[in-house]
C-alpha cells in the first residue's frame, strides 16, 4: 500500500465521520430545548459540554471548535431567554463551556497531528519493505513457486516478515522468517537477514553453514552484550574467516523471561534494548534427487501437501532463533524429507496461524490446506488467502502474514525418446 492508497483510505474513512456530526448537533438541540422547558431552578447547560467532547473523538480541531462555538452560542441563547447573560450562574456556565471547548479543540489538534505522523511513518515503512521483499521468480529450476504477503490492518504496525530464494549450482535455497517486533526496526532487521542470505546462499556448502553465517551477520556483537561467557551453538560447518557483517552495529537478544516458539527461554538479565531475534526456516531443494532439506530456527513447521494429505515437517532438534544462539546450547542439524513430483511445500509465518475468528479461534491452516482440491502453488495460495481473510471478522489481519508455496514438477520427457 503506497502513500496515495493510504490517503485514499483516509478520505474514505472521513465519510462516516461526517455522518457522526449529527450526534453533537442533536445533543445541543435537545439540551437547549430541555433547558428552556424545565423550571427556572433546574439548569441543563453543563450537559452542552458533551457535544464538543464527543466531536473531538472523531473529528478534527476545526470541526470540534465549531461545535464548541455552537454549544456556547446555545448557552448564551438560554441565558438570554431565561434571564440575563450577566446572571452569575449563567456567566459561570458560559465561561466553563468555553474553556472546555478550547481544551477539547486542542486535544483534537494533537490527535490529528499524531494520526498524520502515523500515516507517514507507516507509508515509509511499507515502501522500505516493498524494496526489501522482492517478489519470487515463478520458476526455480524444476520448481514452481508462488508467494503472497498480507499486510496487517491499517492501524497496526508493519511487521518484519521475510522470504527469499536463490539458485545454487546444485538446486534452490529458500528462507522464510519473522522478525520479532514491528515498525522500521523490524524492516531493517529483515533487510539485514535477507542481505546476508543472498550473499551467502551461493557460498555455503550446506544449510548449517548458511545458518551459522546468518547468525554471525545478525548478531556480530552478541557476546559483548553479556558480562559472562555464554555457550555457543555447535554446527556441522563453520566459516574460518571471522565474523561476516561485522560492520553492522546492532544489539540483539531476548527480553527478560521471553520464550520463543520452540521453548528457548531468554536470560532474565538481558537488557530491554537487546530483544531482537528472527525465527526462520531454511530449505535446500536439490535439482537431482526427490528430497527437501530443512533447518528450523524456532519457526513454524512447513507443511507438505501430498495426495490430499498434509504432513507437518517437524524437526527433531530445532535451533534457537537467529540472534539467540549464544543463549542456548544446541546441535544444529539438517533433516531431509521426501519431496516427490507433484508435492507442494507450504512455508508460512505465524501471522497466518494467529488470525482469529469472532470466537477467538486461531486459523486452522493444516485443516484448510488439506481441504483444498485444486492444483498448483498459485491456486493454493489464492485459496488460502481468501479463506484466511474470510476467517477474520473484519477481513483484515492483526499481524502481517506471508506464505510461500513450492511445487516440484515432474521431470520433462525427452523428445524423440524411443519406448522400451
Amino acid at each position: 500500500m503506497d502513500l496515495q492508497a493510504l490517503r485514499a483510505a483516509r478520505r474514505r474513512s472521513l465519510a462516516p465521520r461526517h455522518a457522526l456530526l449529527a450526534v453533537p448537533f442533536a445533543m445541543i438541540a435537545l439540551v437547549t430545548a430541555g433547558d428552556l422547558l424545565v423550571p427556572p431552578d433546574v439548569h441543563l447547560g453543563p450537559f452542552l459540554a458533551a457535544a464538543p467532547a464527543v466531536t473531538a473523538s472523531f473529528a478534527g480541531p476545526r470541526t470540534t471548535g465549531f461545535i464548541g462555538a455552537v454549544a456556547v452560542l446555545a448557552q448564551v441563547v438560554v441565558a438570554m431567554v431565561r434571564g440575563s447573560v450577566t446572571d452569575l450562574n449563567h456567566t459561570f456556565q458560559i465561561i466553563t463551556l468555553l474553556l472546555i471547548s478550547v481544551f477539547v479543540t486542542l486535544f483534537a489538534h494533537l490527535r490529528e497531528v499524531h494520526e498524520k505522523q502515523l500515516v507517514q511513518l507507516r507509508s515509509v515503512a511499507e515502501a522500505a519493505q516493498q524494496v526489501v521483499l522482492r517478489p519470487l521468480r515463478e520458476r526455480l529450476g524444476p520448481l514452481r513457486v508462488a508467494s503472497v504477503y498480507l499486510a496487517a490492518a491499517a492501524d497496526a504496525q508493519i511487521g518484519g516478515d521475510l522470504y527469499a530464494a536463490a539458485r545454487t549450482s546444485h538446486g534452490s535455497r529458500l528462507i522464510i522468517g519473522d522478525v520479532r517486533g514491528k515498525g522500521l526496526e523490524a524492516v531493517g532487521d529483515a533487510a539485514l537477514v535477507l542481505g546476508a542470505f543472498r550473499a551467502a546462499a551461493h557460498q555455503e556448502a550446506d544449510l548449517p553453514g548458511l545458518v551459522d553465517y546468518l547468525e554471525r551477520a545478525v548478531a556480530p556483537d552478541l557476546d559483548q552484550s553479556h558480562h559472562s561467557p555464554q555457550p555457543h551453538r555447535t554446527t556441522t560447518s563453520l566459516r574460518p574467516d571471522g565474523h561476516p557483517g561485522s560492520g553492522i552495529d546492532a544489539q540483539v537478544g531476548p527480553g527478560p523471561g521471553a520464550e520463543t516458539e520452540d521453548g528457548f527461554e531468554a536470560d532474565a538479565d538481558v537488557d530491554d534494548h537487546s530483544e531482537a531475534f528472527i525465527t526462520a526456516a531454511l530449505i535446500d531443494i536439490p535439482d537431482l534427487g526427490h528430497i527437501v532439506q530443512l533447518v528450523s530456527c524456532g519457526h513454524p513447521a512447513p507443511l507438505l501437501l501430498r495426495g490430499g494429505r498434509v504432513i507437518a515437517l517437524e524437526v527433531d532438534h530445532p535451533a534457537p532463533p537467529l540472534g539467540l544462539a549464544g543463549l542456548a546450547e544446541s546441535q544444529l542439524a539438517m533433516q531431509s524429507y521426501p519431496f516427490e513430483p507433484g508435492d507442494i511445500l507450504l512455508l508460512y509465518t505465524d501471522g497466518v496461524l494467529e488470525a482469529r475468528d469472532e470466537a477467538g479461534g486461531f486459523y486452522p491452516l493444516a485443516e484448510r490446506a488439506a481441504a483444498w482440491t485444486g492444483t498448483g502453488p498459485r491456486a493454493l495460495l489464492s485459496h488460502l488467502r481468501n479463506d484466511l481473510l474470510a476467517h477474520t471478522p473484519t477481513g483484515t489481519l492483526g499481524d502481517d502474514a506471508a506464505m510461500v508455496a513450492i511445487e516440484r514438477l515432474p521431470a520433462p520427457t525427452r523428445r524423440g525418446a524411443s519406448g522400451p
